[in-house]
């Protein structure tokens, strides 16, 4: 009998650029291992409705210029302030529906998702590409926000400080591979936090 995977629970934006290098950098180190028994739950926080207001594609294009300058060249090559999604709901909603079908095909459309918006500068608010999307996997598409705001809930009641916060069995890890702060200028400032990394990743296959 095949045993059951271990699960490590994100909750985050489809838009928050911090999000997309901590989930790029839990995929390349759990490959680098070969522990395909660990997979993400990665469950919605969405920031418009945490915050009241759509996120600012302008603020997010600062954020991807700073992440890209310190510390990911790599990342975000295909990023658009236009193509920035002006709503992560329904995004949202059909990664909800995604997990569904299972773990790994809803991980696998959590991460596209990302990748579309910050690799490729696809607007996830198009209706067609999230139609795309969902018949390529086999998911059926969202018609409502049910998913996304159960999950808002339940990360309100586990508390979630913010976008990404990761849950292991050993306890919870907020955007645990950045360390982000702003200089006496309040300019922002990124690096990779390899302890708080570590500390995470040891958490997340300690069960596994």
């Amino acid at each position: 009998m095949t045993a059951s995977p271990t699960i490590v629970e994100v909750f985050a934006d489809i838009g928050c650029p911090f999000t997309h290098v901590g989930l790029r950098r839990f995929v390349e180190v759990r490959e680098a291992a070969g522990r395909d028994d660990v997979r993400l739950l990665v469950r919605s926080w969405p920031l418009e409705l945490v915050n009241g207001a759509p996120l600012d594609p302008q603020f997010i294009a600062d954020e991807v210029d700073d992440l890209r300058r310190q510390l990911a060249p790599d990342l975000f090559v295909g990023f658009r302030t236009v193509t920035f999604p002006s709503t992560s709901l329904p995004a949202l909603a059909l990664a909800a529906m995604a997990y569904r079908e299972g773990l790994e095909v809803g991980e696998r459309v959590s991460l596209e998702l990302r990748d579309l918006v910050f690799e490729q500068g696809v607007d996830v608010t198009d209706a067609a590409v999230l139609a795309e999307l969902a018949a390529r996997h086999g998911v059926a598409m969202a018609m409502d926000n049910e998913g996304v705001v159960a999950d808002l809930e339940e990360g309100r009641r586990r508390g979630v400080t913010g976008s990404p916060h990761f849950f292991t069995a050993a306890g919870g890890f907020f955007c645990p591979a950045l360390d982000i702060h702003r200089n006496a200028d309040g300019h922002l400032q990124i690096a990779f936090d390899p302890d708080g990394f570590d500390q995470f990743i040891a958490a997340a296959f300690a069960s596994a």
